[in-house]
């Protein structure tokens, strides 16, 4: 029995494989096909690369899905427009932001990955003179 609801199943959008023209090494031969031309020929080099590089946007869709499937359609578009609202929260141009609201929206203020450890603001190479950013922002400058 069907209700009309959307799947909660993610499913990958590039599902077919390219191969490269192999040579009598089975590699493809650098002559024919050049070096630069091999790479975007081949596309993701393991299966699991492409599901890795779409996984925020997976679980995003399949959190609406769940959450409209169980509460209706206020629910995600409530999170929509609260997301909306986050993004658009600026600061100084100065300033790095945290973007904490949209991490919690997310669920993901809980995560530590290496954009924690290792993109600090302290550690930032480009610091500007905070006069001038902002002049340049307002079209002062």
């Amino acid at each position: 029995m069907s209700f009309g609801l959307p799947s909660i199943k993610v499913k990958p959008e590039n599902a077919c494989s390219i191969k490269p023209q192999e040579g009598p090494f089975g590699i493809p031969d650098p002559m024919i096909a050049g070096i630069a031309a091999t790479k975007p020929k081949i596309g993701a080099s393991h299966p699991l690369e492409e599901s890795e590089r779409n996984y925020h946007l997976n679980e995003e869709k399949m959190s609406m899905a769940m959450l409209r499937n169980v509460q209706g359609l206020h629910a995600p578009l409530k999170l929509t427009m609260e997301m909306k609202f986050a993004n658009k929260v600026g600061r100084l141009p100065f300033l790095p932001s945290s973007n904490l609201q949209r991490e919690v929206l997310n669920g993901r203020y809980l995560d530590i990955g290496f954009e924690d450890i290792l993109n600090t603001p302290d550690l930032c190479e480009v610091a500007g003179q905070p006069h001038a950013m902002v002049e340049r922002s307002l079209g002062i400058l």
